[in-house]
């Protein structure tokens, strides 16, 4: 399955759906199967069990193009707007993370009016020329409630225009093996409508997830080596009362109350300012990361308090540690939090397999 990576960032869906092409049972079914006929070659692409193969990725971020570059060779980094269709190789599948801004809570929820809200229809410029089997979008789940639903009804309205039958579903991150608290609505299209199979509802339920039990943060942070945990990521704690912590250096005095076993306990302050106990699950990390904590939040690790590396966010997304490393850490943050959650994408992947093999579901 030929697909083409928009809006790619740093690598999100590719990785996750490479991470797809590994799974040794749908590798088995898939060479087994007596649907599939292998090419000349035996395989489906440069190796007989790689099922999704990108062959154009996109990304106008000159970090995150960096470090897709730096892990896949590739990456056209105009902005897509000028591109012309003509210049995208055939495909049977469009991924697009498009630009989340203008949708969330966390921002003005612009929309459309937002200059990036209107690259949602570059993806239907393409996929009106192109007409892939299948459409694999990723946005925030405030994209569902944005003007009272009208901004939601309009994307489905122009993917029906197109000949696509849409299905969607809020996936949550915690639900596929990693301990972040990340909802994101996924959506997928269909050329000629959605047929008997489809592909949600995953996850919650285990279905195409074998990892969904959710593990307390301190599993990510504390049982493997940290490469990048510098001593100006840290804030040293002390006891206070009432079970509250102390800052130290350079907000001496002021006391935040915390998370205990992933019960909130912070909602009066800003989500920079929250500190997280390590036996819950994070919070979102998100791409604007002013402040002592950012976007990410702290967290009292070892007595201490301190906001999460960049290794401990690549963790929390699912990609391997150091994948970020080369550009600095204010934009590996970024990078991080504007990035999809790879173990979401694999399971998706999975199921997108199953359907084109028309097998069973598990």
């Amino acid at each position: 399955m030929k697909f083409i990576d928009l809006f790619a960032g740093i690598g999100g869906f590719r990785y996750g759906l490479e991470k797809a092409n590994q799974n040794k049972q749908l590798a088995r079914e898939i060479t087994t199967s007596r649907r599939h006929k292998p090419n000349n070659n035996g395989g489906l692409g440069k190796n007989k069990n790689e099922w999704f193969v990108c062959v154009y990725s996109n990304e106008y971020n000159k970090y995150a193009s960096q470090i897709y570059k730096k892990h896949y060779g590739e990456c056209d980094t105009r902005d897509i707007r000028t591109v012309k269709v003509n210049e995208i190789p055939d495909h049977d599948l469009l991924c697009a993370g498009f630009p989340c801004q203008s949708f969330s809570i966390a921002g003005k929820r612009k929309g459309f009016e937002d200059t990036r809200g209107t690259l949602f229809f570059e993806i239907a410029r393409i996929a009106k020329h192109k007409r892939p089997r299948y459409l694999l979008l990723e946005n925030v789940k405030g994209l569902l409630s944005h003007e009272q639903g009208k901004t939601f009804q309009t994307i489905i309205g122009v993917l029906a225009d197109l000949g696509y039958g849409v299905e969607w579903q809020v996936l949550n991150s915690k639900h596929f093996g990693v301990p972040q608290n990340r909802e994101r609505v996924f959506i997928v299209g269909h050329l000629g409508g959605i047929g008997e199979r489809k592909v949600f509802p995953i996850g919650e339920n285990g279905e195409f997830s074998d990892k969904e039990q959710q593990q307390p943060i301190f599993r990510e942070i504390q049982t493997r080596k940290q490469k990048d945990s510098s001593n100006a990521n840290r804030k040293d704690a002390q006891n206070g009362k009432n079970g509250q912590l102390h800052y130290i250096g350079g907000i001496e005095g002021k006391r935040k109350k915390w998370l205990e076993d992933g019960k909130d306990n912070s909602r009066n302050f800003s989500q920079g300012q929250r500190v997280y106990s390590d036996k819950g699950i994070s919070s979102t990390l998100a791409g604007n990361v002013g402040g002592l904590g950012g976007k990410t939040g702290l967290y009292q690790i070892d007595m201490k308090i301190r906001r999460l590396t960049p290794t401990e966010c690549e963790r929390l997304q699912g990609f391997p540690d150091g994948w970020t490393e080369g550009i600095s850490d204010t934009q590996r943050y970024k990078c991080l939090g504007n990035a999809v959650t790879t173990n979401v994408i694999e399971a998706i992947g999975k199921k997108l397999i199953w359907l084109t093999i028309n097998k069973k579901e598990l």
